[in-house]
């Protein structure tokens, strides 16, 4: 029952997530102290998949085995699930009507505000190095050109990884041994302590294909859930063509104004390509290989714990992952700034981002209600 119940009230993302679990289950129920608690948060950072959707699981896995893990999953994701349907049904109804674009017009600025706020919080933290620094740099300026965000991650990753080999091998340091806390699990990966009408036809679109899709995007998305953004506009617009930048933009800013995860994104996505059917196969596809890998997180962890070049590359991989945000961000203000007004409500969602951090739904709501006084 406490999954479902943050299931149902945890708005604001990754961050309120967490902060609502560790009330809940530190401070309130003693399910765990508060140095596990974050030690088993550094840890889901080590897979692929929303970081506070697999703390639930795992938690869940610990208390009560893999009869937790499915109640707590089933739990913490099936609220958001079932409103992303019923945006999706509403979105695919009234999307293409002159109202219904207009409120969306007027949701898009403020998604754009918002990624710009991930990119500011995220970068003033794991930007704290020239190594980084310039891995970051060089991925936003090449995603502008490359549409290979597996293949930059990688990059990034690599990078990082050799130059850090190298400095350590000129100063003589010892390359491992040294155990790892939570604090420095954590800072290695990076964390803090279109309407309707340009749908594809669902004949086109088989089902095998939405799973398939979505669990690797499922695979692949590591780093900050906006990452998925990275992704989806990666491989649904500009491979697939399932979709055009303003549909993806309007299902991740309706997922902003829903409960639990943000990559129940993948719900409403599947719903517009495939119906429900293909609603139901896309959330278990994206979901899919981030939960198999949680019962094997003692493992993982004790594997990069020993090994200083694969905490290097992870923390590679999110540098990375953040100079594609920036890229994306950049390609999605060029769809959605259209006179003079979009800049501007997306500088003041930035603004009221960094003052207020939980405050992404009520700026969504927000940003929907402007929209549909001007229509």
């Amino acid at each position: 029952m406490v999954f479902l119940f943050l299931g149902c009230v945890a708005f604001g993302g990754p961050a309120a997530h967490v902060t609502l679990m560790r009330r809940l289950l530190v401070q309130q129920r003693h399910w765990l102290d508060e140095e596990q608690f974050f030690e088993l948060f550094a840890a889901c950072q080590l897979i692929p998949g929303p970081s506070s959707t697999e703390l639930a699981v795992l938690l869940g896995y610990r208390r009560a085995g893999w009869r937790g893990l499915l109640a707590a999953a089933v739990s913490f994701i099936t609220p958001a699930m079932g409103l992303m349907l019923l945006f999706a049904a509403l979105y695919q109804r009234f999307g293409a009507g002159p109202v219904g674009q207009r409120v969306l017009a007027g949701v898009t600025p403020v998604v754009v505000g918002i990624v710009g706020w991930a990119v500011v919080d995220l970068g003033r933290r794991v930007l704290r190095s020239w190594d980084v620094t310039v891995v970051f740099a060089g991925v936003a300026a090449l995603a502008v050109f490359v549409n290979q965000p597996i293949a930059l991650l990688a990059g990034g990753g690599g990078a990082i990884a050799l130059v850090r080999w190298a400095g350590r091998r000129a100063v003589r340091e010892p390359s491992s041994g040294a155990p790892v806390q939570p604090a420095a699990l954590i800072a290695a990966a990076g964390l803090p302590t279109g309407a309707a009408s340009g749908v594809a036809q669902i004949s086109a679109i088989s089902l095998a294909a939405v799973f398939a899709t979505f669990l690797k995007l499922g695979a692949v998305a590591f780093g900050s859930g906006y990452v998925l953004l990275v992704f989806l506009r990666s491989e649904l617009v500009l491979n697939l063509h399932w979709l055009s930048d303003r549909q993806v933009v309007d299902a991740i800013a309706l997922s902003q104004a829903t409960p639990g995860p943000v990559f129940t994104t993948a719900t409403f996505i599947g719903f517009l390509v495939a119906g429900v059917a293909g609603a139901v196969l896309a959330t278990v596809g994206i979901f899919l290989p981030g939960l198999a890998l949680v019962p094997l997180l003692d493992r993982i962890t004790r594997v990069v714990r020993d090994h200083l070049m694969l905490r290097d590359a992870l923390s590679g991989v999110n540098v990375a992952a953040l100079g594609l945000i920036v890229a994306v961000a950049v390609a999605l203000a060029r769809v959605s700034f259209a006179g003079a007004e979009p800049p501007i409500a997306a500088a003041i969602t930035l603004l009221v981002m960094l003052r207020w951090p939980l405050s992404a739904p009520a700026l969504v709501v927000a940003g929907a209600i402007a929209g549909g006084l001007v229509a």
